[in-house]
């Protein structure tokens, strides 16, 4: 079965169920070694492989992901997938800060249009809240470039759900980005069904957890102090411990569809009513192949409801902890 497209909020913006995320396309700033050519061939592949969304951001190599995207991507007719990019931070200053004033976001929209060389955008995400703007304002100015056609679907990223309805105070906007995943399901009880009923998409990141979720992990692991997964919960106990013990109920699911456990945990997100699209990222081509296989893998009800009860650990209970967490 391949996924029929979906609809981003109530725009006409459609994709596929499966996006690719590019922080790892031109992020020299948040992974080391990158290579300019292995990000320009993951953006091919996820194109060549059925992917119709390419989700970058101005943070990711400070316009230097855009600009590779930009490249890879003009090898495809422009009309064929849809293109996301977010901004948010200045760093006019010399520091980062981070600003939703909307001449500040008007001049990012610009900016990410020349840098990814093309003259729309299928989304655009203000990728994180400020302090100070109101934040149907900073939606507003995204509005206005929507009218001007710059932008054709609206976006807050990293907001939480009092800034989201604050941000849709107009119905503007179309499309929440945030961090979810089998091992991070506080989203599932407020702000996601929010979303679901004023048909807003949800767009989840980090969906496999660091790697974690892809089943390639096993007890023994250590990371170095220069590993950010050596700074990440998810892979200290107890909660290392519990997912291991959850993926390994996955597995068989995974054998029996001839699937790796990525590629069904990818297909859970997308079977999930409640999520949109799903952005695994990539280091290499070969990853975004093998992630675009899931559109293949069809769930039955039971596979799912299995799976979703294998992380029941992880889900958050009415007094915001998980079953996970140390107490």
């Amino acid at each position: 079965m391949t996924h029929t497209n979906v609809k981003i909020g109530k725009t006409d913006v459609e994709t596929t169920p499966l996006g690719l995320g590019t922080n790892a396309v031109g992020g020299y700033n948040l992974f080391p070694n990158l290579k300019d050519e292995d990000g320009l061939n993951l953006v091919t592949a996820g194109l060549n492989h059925g992917i119709r969304l390419l989700d970058t951001a101005f943070v990711y190599g400070l316009g230097h992901s855009e600009e590779l995207v930009g490249q890879a991507m003009h090898n495809f007719d422009r009309h064929s997938f849809a293109l996301a990019t977010k901004g948010a931070q200045d760093f006019s200053t010399g520091e980062q800060v981070i600003n939703n004033d909307p001449a500040f976001l008007t001049q990012q929209v610009d900016a990410s249009l020349q840098r990814l060389n093309t003259d729309y955008l299928d989304i655009y995400y203000i990728h994180f809240p400020d302090k100070q703007t109101p934040k149907a304002e900073a939606v507003g100015a995204l509005q206005r470039l929507r009218e001007q056609g710059k932008i054709r679907a609206i976006g807050v990223s990293n907001f939480s759900l009092a800034q989201v309805k604050a941000a849709n105070a107009d119905g503007y906007v179309d499309v929440v980005e945030d961090e979810f995943s089998l091992l991070h399901r506080d989203h599932e009880a407020d702000l996601m069904p929010y979303l679901r009923d004023h048909q807003i998409s949800f767009v989840p990141y980090f969906p496999l957890a660091s790697g974690l979720l892809t089943g390639k992990y096993d007890q023994d692991v250590t990371f170095p102090a220069d590993d950010i997964r050596s700074q990440i919960s998810d892979f200290q106990e107890p909660r290392y411990g519990q997912a291991l013990k959850a993926i390994a109920k996955v597995k068989p699911i995974a054998a029996a569809h001839q699937a790796t456990v990525a590629q069904t945990i990818l297909a859970w997100y997308m079977q999930n009513p409640l999520i949109s699209v799903v952005i695994p990222g990539a280091k290499r081509a070969a990853q975004v192949t093998a992630n675009a296989q899931a559109l293949d893998v069809t769930l039955s009800a039971s596979d799912y409801q299995t799976i979703d009860a294998a992380f029941a650990a992880f889900k958050v209970t009415a007094n915001g902890k998980s079953l996970a967490d140390p107490d």
